[in-house]
């Protein structure tokens, strides 16, 4: 009886596993480089609209975690604001919380940038998809405004030069990775 209940147990809690990871972040893992993970309507394209209604519709702060050991609202730095607020999906959830030194295909960061007031300036976005721009991490860079105007997107070279620094870092400020 005490086997059965243990087998059960650890089956429902797989299942609940893979539950939450599948409908809460709209991620599936994936064999093949690595750690991948990409979204599960075939792929997100690297376009501003595109990732914009992803998160829209993913309603990414509810779905998404906030960086680990971040809270809302942390001291920014110039150009995205002096409060900042960051959210990640699992696939960089679990990069970062495995220090794992990069993340993998299909990490998303999403950076809300507040003035001091607390009020949201813009939104940016930084999104893993593999071959997309091996020289800068192959991160694709997005600026929506408040509402989801896309103001920037692609291989944005402010963003990239400003992140260079940190290319040890997988192109991250935030936090180190390892």
């Amino acid at each position: 009886m005490k086997r059965s209940f243990s087998a059960i147990a650890l089956l429902l809690g797989i299942c609940l596993v893979f539950f939450y990871f599948g409908s809460a972040q709209g991620f599936r893992g994936g064999g093949g480089r690595g750690a991948s993970a990409t979204p599960t309507s075939s792929a997100l394209k690297p376009e501003g609209a595109a990732v914009w209604q992803y998160l829209k519709t993913t309603d990414y702060t509810k779905k998404f975690k906030m960086w680990p050991g971040k809270s809302s609202f942390y001291q920014g730095k110039e150009p995205h604001g002096a409060l900042l607020t960051t959210y990640v999906n699992i696939p960089a959830l679990m990069a970062i919380a495995g220090k794992k030194g990069s993340f993998p295909e299909g990490s998303m960061i999403v950076k809300e940038n507040y003035s001091s007031e607390k009020q949201l300036k813009s939104i940016t976005v930084m999104y893993k998809v593999y071959g997309y721009n091996p020289e800068a991490g192959d991160w694709f860079w997005a600026q929506y405004a408040p509402g989801g105007k896309v103001e920037a997107e692609g291989k944005v070279d402010t963003c990239i030069k400003c992140h260079a620094e940190n290319k040890n870092n997988d192109y991250i400020f935030t936090a180190p990775l390892k």
